[in-house]
């Protein structure tokens, strides 16, 4: 048992955990130790314990795997960190390898696949499942343009925009003026090369700017 890979997953679908699970306990030589709905329970279960790879879901309900791929990276530099997901959006993938990933699977990829990609993740080398491959070869207009920078002004609006509040009731709790939320607004549209409120919510959700 000792010489089986310690692994983890963690997805907020108690299904697709146990369908990797599965998965995975057939492959023989890796141990599930540890599957998880949270990122803070896969923190709180790395401070006492040892993993060698941690298979992670982009969209989690109290953080988003890029930035718990970091925290991984920070608390435990020797798990490798793969991401699994449906998120198809070249620049999600980027960012997480900026964070320290070893690899990038779609939930779609095959049981080979996945067990190709741990080894080559654990081998020290980028593991990505096919489509990935694809993916990143092809950078859309958006990925050549860049991530857009938004000021921490901006963020506050984006997210009350999100949570479907009015120019007004934004001005109202921000104590800003309604002509200052509009301008904003219209920036941030701007950046992200948009006509309306809609998509500007729609694109700032898929690259995780809110």
């Amino acid at each position: 048992m000792n010489n089986k890979i310690k692994l983890a997953v963690v997805d907020d679908h108690p299904i697709v955990i146990q369908g990797i699970v599965s998965l995975i306990n057939n492959l023989g030589n890796m141990d599930v130790v540890g599957s998880f709905q949270s990122g803070g329970e896969l923190i709180a279960f790395l401070n006492d314990h040892e993993l060698d790879i941690v298979l992670l879901d982009i969209m989690l309900p109290d953080i988003n795997g890029i930035e718990l791929c970091a925290q991984v990276k920070k608390l435990s530099p020797a798990t490798a960190v793969i991401a699994i997901s449906n998120h198809t959006e070249r620049s999600i993938i980027m960012q997480i390898l900026q964070n320290g990933a070893s690899g990038y699977i779609l939930k779609n990829a095959s049981v080979e696949e996945l067990k190709n990609c741990i080894e080559t993740a654990l081998n020290g080398e980028l593991a990505f499942s096919k489509e990935v491959i694809e993916i990143i070869a092809k950078p859309s207009i958006n990925d050549l343009k860049g991530r857009p920078k938004f000021t921490k002004r901006e963020n506050e609006i984006l997210r009350l925009i999100a949570q479907g509040k009015t120019t007004a009731g934004i001005a109202d709790e921000l104590f800003l003026s309604p002509l200052t939320v509009e301008t904003h607004r219209r920036n941030m549209m701007q950046k992200l090369d948009v006509k309306n409120a809609i998509e500007l919510i729609n694109i700032a959700t898929e690259q995780l700017l809110i």
